[in-house]
Parts: C-alpha cells; structure tokens; sequence
C-alpha cells in the first residue's frame, strides 16, 4: 500500500510538470541531430590518398588520430581543404587542423545566424550548420594547457544563439571565458554546444530522449580531446545540461563532473553515475530550478536532486550566485569555487592549495544547501 501511495504522489507531481504547474509549459518538439558530420557521404568515397579514409561515423576517436598522425603535411592540408566540414567535427582529428578547416566552412556559409562565429582569431572546434546549428569553441591555449574543462550548456542553446547579447557570463561563450579567465595561465575552455538542446522549457526539458543523444556526443568530443593528447577534461554541466552529463558520466573521460542549476541527472545519487570523476554540484538560493520536483515518472523528471546530501555531491558554494544564469557571474563564489576545480587544485594535497580550493577540499559532500 505504501509503495502504491509514492507512486501516486510521483504520478501527481509528474502530471504537475506536463501540465506547467512547475513552469514546463512552453517549447516545441526538438528532432535530435545524429550521425556523421555533414559531407561524410563524399569523404566516404575520396580516394585521393590512395586509401579509404577513416567512417567518421565507426572509426574511434582514436582510430582518427592514429590516422591522421601517419599523415604528411600536404595530405592533411589536402583532406582540409576538400572536406572541412568533415575535418572539422571529426573527433581525434588535430585541433589545429579542425580550426582551419571551420574556418573555412564558416566562410563559405552564407547563413546570417553563423556570421559572428567566421570572424578571424575565433578557435573554432567543431561548427554543423544543420538544423539549428552545432558550434563549439575554445577559450586559451588547448594544445598547451596543463588542465582543461569543457562548458555544457542547457536549453536554447544552438550556433545561431551562441553569440547572443546577454550577461557576459549567461550564454556558452560568456560561461567558458569568465571561467578561463578565473581559472588563469595553463587552462583552456571549451564552450561546447554539441548536441540538440531543447527550446524553452517544455517537454522536451522534462525528459531525456535530446540527452541520451547529447551524452554519446558529449562522450565522443571529450574521447577526441584525449586521442589528440590533451589532458581529460572536468566538465561543467549547467542546467538539463546536467542531464546530458548524468547519462554520460559513466562512460565520460573526465577529471570532474560539475552540475549547478541542476534539475536532476538520471540517478539516485552520486554512485549510481558510475564514475572515476569527482562529481560536484552547485545551486544558488533564487534559482528557479529549485520549484522543479526531483521525480522520475512515465519518462517525466531526471531524479534525485544533485544538491541533497543524500546524493553524495561534492559541495560546490553558490551564496553569492543569482538567479539560474548567475553561477559564473564575476566575483562570485561559485565561480571562486569553479576555477579551483578547472585549476586542478581542489584537493587536499599541497602547501600552495588557495583558500578557496581548501573550503572545496573540506567539505567532501554537500551539506547545508540553502534553498
């Protein structure tokens, strides 16, 4: 009987989320985008070297970068320059030649939404212009970076939005260069936009379909990182973007999973993720996020609250934080917190470890979240 009544409370509080009593009222139905990088068909059947080139839909990561490494110059320069948009997002490939080669797609695309993105000095990692657009792009120096961390965003997020005029801290870029900033010399950011968010905060933000297709990308960008010899990254997960880092964490290369804003990751509590990562979370006192019931129902909610005790999170401050968009505002203590982590000194080990990282480092679990 018991059992019966928490199902029917669960049930309630679902049907409360499909019918907007928690404020998941609007947005429209999102098709995820999969598959290879647009132009797969004609790299496919490019024999120029006198070889097949590696599926950019089957091969590794690991595999293309073993390609690419028995490469010359001129025979990575050719394959650039007739397939960038292949190069471009094909995970394990050099950085170095995937900037070039989105450079030169951003160029060649006439689509007014991606025009800020084709101006020169951005580090461009990854642009597909489908659908409502895929971009990421790098803050600092990636090749030499001692410590990186990759930004995953929440909803309404795409390459056509990626440069829109809000805080200087809210949207993806703003998020990675406010914590590369923080962070300082020998990090690099990755604002990563890798995956079909959902638009507003319908019902696509109340289930997981668009993260459980946004956590095999997100697990093959960060498997490329590593193939191209760059440290494993820690990830910053906002939003249902924790979602998509929940779902991935077991299979992610990562130092760090840090989720804020978080309206659950698809697990009971920190173990059920089954990962070697260090798993953090932050959630200020205004966040609206805190109104969303922590269910799993019928499809409906993605879980446990990152931020109760129970869950087992490290816990990440975010007094001074305001708002759901507020977490790497300048000046704060989240962000304080943030660029600890992205810094790598957030452990207990070392005369030199900041204060900040030292608050981090001896409180091992959330406690005392203020809600």
């Amino acid at each position: 009987m018991r059992r019966y009544a928490r199902t029917l409370v669960a049930f309630a509080l679902a049907a409360g989320m499909a019918a907007g009593t928690t404020g998941w009222v609007s947005g429209d139905a999102q098709q995820a985008l999969t598959g290879p990088p647009p132009g797969s068909a004609q790299w496919r059947a490019d024999r120029a070297l006198g070889t097949e080139l590696p599926d950019p839909e089957r091969a590794t990561p690991a595999e293309v970068a073993r390609f690419f490494a028995g490469l010359s110059t001129a025979e990575q320069q050719l394959l650039l320059v007739r397939h960038p948009s292949v190069v471009g997002n094909l995970d394990g490939a050099p950085l170095e030649l995937r900037y070039r080669a989105n450079s030169l797609a951003l160029a060649a695309d006439d689509d007014p939404r991606y025009r800020s993105l084709a101006v020169p000095g951005r580090q461009i990692l990854a642009f597909d212009p489908r659908g409502r657009g895929q971009v990421a792009e790098v803050f600092g120096d990636l090749r030499t970076a001692q410590r990186v961390s990759v930004v995953v965003p929440g909803s309404d997020n795409d390459a056509g939005t990626f440069d829109r005029k809000v805080a200087a801290h809210g949207a993806p870029p703003g998020m990675a260069r406010t914590l590369h900033t923080a962070a300082g010399p020998g990090t690099a950011v990755v604002a990563w936009v890798g995956y079909t968010t959902p638009v507003g905060v319908g019902i696509d933000a109340a289930t997981g379909s668009l993260a459980e297709a946004g956590a095999g990308r997100l697990t093959r960008f960060a498997e490329g990182l590593t193939a191209d010899g760059l440290p494993e990254p820690a990830v910053f997960c906002h939003s249902y973007g924790s979602v998509v880092c929940g779902i991935a964490a077991h299979r992610l290369p990562a130092t760090d999973v840090v989720v804020l804003g978080s309206p659950g990751m698809r697990a009971d509590d920190a173990a059920g993720l089954r990962t070697k990562a260090r798993v953090w979370a932050a959630k200020d006192p205004t966040d609206w996020i805190d109104n969303v019931p922590n269910v799993r129902f019928a499809g409906l909610g993605h879980g446990t609250d990152p931020t109760d005790p129970a869950f087992g999170a490290r816990r990440v401050p975010a007094d001074e934080a305001r708002g759901h968009a507020g977490y790497f505002a300048p000046g704060t203590d989240s962000l304080r917190a943030f660029a600890a982590i992205a810094r790598g000194t957030a452990t207990p080990e070392g005369a030199e470890t900041p204060a900040d990282a030292r608050v981090l480092a001896q409180a091992p679990v959330l406690e005392g979240v203020a809600r």
